[in-house]
């Protein structure tokens, strides 16, 4: 898994020329940014923790950090980040570029209304070294899921 079908994913949908792949790391919010030209804060992370056995993406902007209250409130659980290999076993994305794309198998996926306030995100696709830009809307359809969240803190 990873880019290659994320690529074909968004190939299906007409959208393969959309995908963008870097000749430098993207693999965090400030290296995405910085490979982009844009702020971090418009980088949409894609965090997996454990649930249920299985694994939860929440998808949020990149000033947003995760409120465990806000978490335990909205998925009745403890966020617990999964560690690197279990993040790959589970999504079939390597740590640095999970996605809510072209997933492994079928996850709960979630994003965080730090999102909205922007008319586009660059989420990762599946490799350390690349991003797509979509509107919230367009993300929302691709991560196929309807569950719109509010679990960050610190972001304005």
């Amino acid at each position: 898994m990873g880019i290659k079908e994320v690529k074909q994913y968004f190939e299906l949908h007409g959208m393969s020329d959309k995908v963008l792949e870097f000749d430098i790391s993207s693999a965090t919010v400030a290296l995405a940014a910085q490979a982009l030209n844009t702020e971090p804060k418009r980088i949409a992370k894609t965090l997996s923790f454990a649930y249920n056995g299985s694994a939860l993406l929440v998808v949020t902007a990149g000033d947003g950090k995760i409120d465990n209250s806000k978490f335990k409130g909205q998925f009745g659980l403890k966020a617990r980040m999964l560690h690197v290999e279990e993040a790959l076993n589970l999504t079939g994305h390597p740590v640095g570029g999970v996605c809510p794309f072209a997933l492994k198998e079928p996850l709960t996926v979630a994003l965080d209304i730090s999102l909205k306030r922007f008319e586009t995100v660059f989420p990762a696709c599946g490799s350390a070294n690349s991003a797509i830009e979509l509107t919230p809307e367009e993300l929302q359809k691709h991560a196929q899921t309807t569950l719109w969240v509010d679990v960050c803190k610190d972001w304005i």
